[in-house]
């Protein structure tokens, strides 16, 4: 069964293969991704949407508290990619982390996490739609909010034709702006914090804004508990490198590397960027609906500056939504691949694109615009995705741990072999999903949250019907055999 993912069709190339094409003379996926593309690939998973735009109403709710909330946040997901790391080097014909849930828990395991995978980039996706709808609103107030929805959807279909090192080279450069952002909103915000600039208002910029206003936690337990609610959406898509397996080149060097930095990149965009930004406009100035990035520009009397941040906030919510249907098309390809999806959606374009998946996972991504005349705000719209998306990664990333722990039990010789154990091992794995557990719990607190995550266990039962239905035939049914044999074969 170890060997599955290489005799069934992988939708990855040989390992150390660049040509795309596969023992058969089919096409194949190529690795044309290089260690500069994974790396800013997967700092661009780690700076989403809901940072430029979630941050505001999670300082309301949080106050200074928001700092931890990141923090602690960052520190839980860095065990579940650590995991998934050392699982994708355990056999590199592992295409993706739907492979080895596949591999490891059985079929069911590998569908269920695929297509919620593709679900949770689809929402994603609608979620940062919404969001360049707004941002868009900043230049154009009276602009229908559909038309810079349906641009948006129509370039990202066109971004992700072309071959996977387009796809490489348009993340790399919408990373390095997010970047630049976000250092430029540190050194300025040290400026007017180190010059004690003062608002119109009358608000002085100091550190001690942190703590000045009810302390570090201002809201009390309840609002530091509300805090996880929008900020876990910020980190959905951390795990983006993952997907990459298939296409990277070296990824015996590169995914390491990637996932290693993740603390270091997250205690510099999250951590110093809100404490530069509480320490400039005080907590309870900050507005919920609006991005406390281009806010802080504004404030300081950089109008030109605020409106080059709106732009680059546009440009990260475009990131996002172009990662995501990276990832979502080469789910469906290799869902397609293993007899889960279509046999239509595996086939792959002249250039080895999946353009039909492509095109499939782009049309879901027009469900943004009836949303976005159903609430009676941007960010209404955005709470209520947001919410549902972060559910549902969070059973990606479950299914992830519950590989490892059952990869620790079944396959020891494998871990003793690995270069990248994860630390903590299964141990860690259980307080990770005892967090999970919390963060769903603190999803219940607030009525809007709640409202979405009642909506969300919708999807699982259309995936178990799904499931009844295709496990019947023929393919699925070797593959459980196989499976099964597997089992017996390790038990005896």
């Amino acid at each position: 069964m170890a060997d599955r993912t290489s005799s069934t069709g992988s939708i990855g190339s040989e390992p150390g293969d660049g040509s795309g094409t596969g023992p058969a003379g089919e096409p194949h996926l190529s690795r044309q991704l290089a260690n500069r593309h994974i790396q800013l690939i997967a700092i661009g998973g780690a700076i989403g949407t809901g940072l430029f735009m979630g941050s505001g109403k999670t300082i309301s709710l949080a106050g200074p508290s928001v700092i931890f909330v990141y923090m602690i946040i960052g520190f839980m997901l860095f065990f579940v990619m650590r995991a998934m790391g050392e699982l994708l080097l355990s056999n590199l014909h592992y295409k993706s982390f739907s492979d080895f849930t596949a591999d490891l828990l059985g079929p069911w395991a590998g569908f269920f996490t695929g297509w919620t995978y593709w679900f949770c980039w689809i929402v994603t996706g609608i979620a940062d739609i919404i969001a360049i709808s707004g941002y868009v609103q900043y230049w154009w107030p009276d602009l229908q909010l559909w038309i810079p929805a349906l641009i948006a959807i129509a370039a990202l279909l066109l971004l992700n034709l072309p071959t996977v090192r387009a796809f490489g080279e348009t993340e790399f450069w919408f990373a390095l702006i997010k970047i630049i952002a976000i250092v430029s909103l540190i050194v300025v915000g040290l400026v007017m914090v180190f010059t004690h600039f003062t608002s119109p208002n009358g608000s002085e910029a100091g550190f001690d804004n942190l703590w000045n206003d009810g302390g570090m936690f201002p809201t009390g337990a309840m609002g530091f508990v509300a805090g996880f609610q929008i900020a876990v959406f910020a980190f959905v898509g951390i795990e983006l490198v993952g997907t990459t397996a298939a296409e990277a080149k070296d990824p015996e060097k590169n995914l390491p590397k990637a996932i290693n930095s993740i603390p270091i990149r997250i205690l510099l965009f999250y951590v110093v960027s809100l404490i530069v930004i509480i320490s400039v406009t005080p907590w309870r100035e900050v507005v919920p609906g609006e991005s406390p990035f281009t806010a802080m520009f504004t404030l300081a009397g950089l109008g030109i500056a605020a409106g080059v941040i709106q732009f680059v906030v546009l440009t990260s919510a475009a990131s996002s939504a172009n990662s995501g249907i990276y990832s979502t098309s080469r789910m469906v390809y290799g869902l397609a691949q293993e007899g889960d999806a279509p046999a239509r959606l595996g086939r792959l374009s002249s250039r080895k694109v999946p353009a039909n998946a492509l095109m499939f996972s782009c049309a879901f991504l027009l469900s943004a615009i009836a949303l976005l005349f159903s609430g009676d705000s941007v960010i209404e719209a955005f709470t209520t995705v947001t919410t549902i998306s972060s559910v549902l990664f969070m059973f990606v990333w479950t299914m992830i741990l519950a590989s490892y722990i059952v990869y620790r039990k079944r396959r020891p010789e494998l871990h003793e072999a690995s270069k990248f154990k994860m630390p903590g091992g299964v141990v860690m794995c259980w307080v990770v999903l005892a967090f999970f557990v919390f963060l769903i719990w603190a999803l219940t607190q607030e009525a809007d949250t709640l409202e979405a995550l009642l909506v969300t266990p919708v999807w699982f039962v259309v995936l178990g019907i799904a499931w009844a239905v295709i496990r019947r035939r023929a393919p699925h049914r070797a593959r459980y055999a196989a499976f099964k044999a597997e089992l017996e074969e390790r038990r005896t």
